[in-house]
């Protein structure tokens, strides 16, 4: 699952990034109102950390930005002004969640797992697809009940194409997922293939009785049940 924070206190920041990072998610973070600006504009996230007071903008101007791209990205607001006024604003602006600092690291996960939930898979934590079943807090996968081995970027990779069933994902797309903004920073995407090999693989010797991972040639993979 990808992050985006946008936070100007450094402390504060490298902690959340720190926590985050430490349970699974791929989190980017930039420290003003026009970096973010960029990243909306060219990337897309599972959940942004929006601290709404920026050094050169105001961190509203971003939700209206969101919705002038048509993004669905999840939005928490983080901001140390706690006005009802300000709560209201941000909610009518399209921000699913407001978080007052200061506030626990884990509080903070437990509102980003519940929105990427919601938004996903419909708020459950368990994720069934046929014989499949995905538990997204122990990060167990289940083939026809009986768990199988599987490492944390196969049940990303599994949960970013079970969440897009049905359409066509780059190769891009996966590795941005995946990697972040350090796959622009890549010669290939070739650790991609290697992974949905690696998961194809897995799903098949667990006994999936459907190929469910379809090679679109020359545009990328899709998760199909024929």
């Amino acid at each position: 699952m990808k992050l985006l924070l946008i936070e100007d206190e450094i402390e504060l920041a490298k902690s959340i990034q720190n926590y985050l990072e430490s349970n699974d998610f791929v989190c980017e973070w930039v420290k003003n109102f026009s970096s973010a600006i960029d990243k909306i504009a060219i990337y897309s996230y599972d959940c942004i950390l929006l601290d709404i007071m920026l050094p050169d903008g105001d961190g509203f101007d971003l939700l209206t930005e969101l919705k002038k791209l048509d993004k669905t990205d999840g939005v928490i607001i983080i901001s140390a002004r706690e006005t009802l006024e300000s709560r209201i604003e941000g909610f009518n602006l399209g921000a699913d969640d407001y978080l007052t600092k200061p506030f626990h690291l884990s509080e903070l996960l437990v509102r980003i797992q519940a929105i990427i939930r919601r938004k996903q898979f419909n708020g459950s934590n368990k994720i069934i697809f046929n014989e499949i079943e995905i538990d997204m807090l122990s990060k167990v996968v289940k083939i026809n009940n009986h768990e199988i081995e599987i490492t944390k970027k196969e049940i990303d990779l599994l949960l970013f194409l079970i969440g897009n069933k049905n359409r066509v994902l780059s190769k891009a797309a996966i590795a941005e997922h995946l990697s972040g903004d350090m796959a622009d920073m890549l010669d290939n995407h070739d650790f991609v293939y290697a992974h949905i090999k690696n998961l194809k693989k897995k799903l098949r010797n667990a006994g999936c009785h459907i190929n469910y991972i379809k090679t679109i040639y020359g545009l990328g993979y899709k998760w199909q049940d024929e």
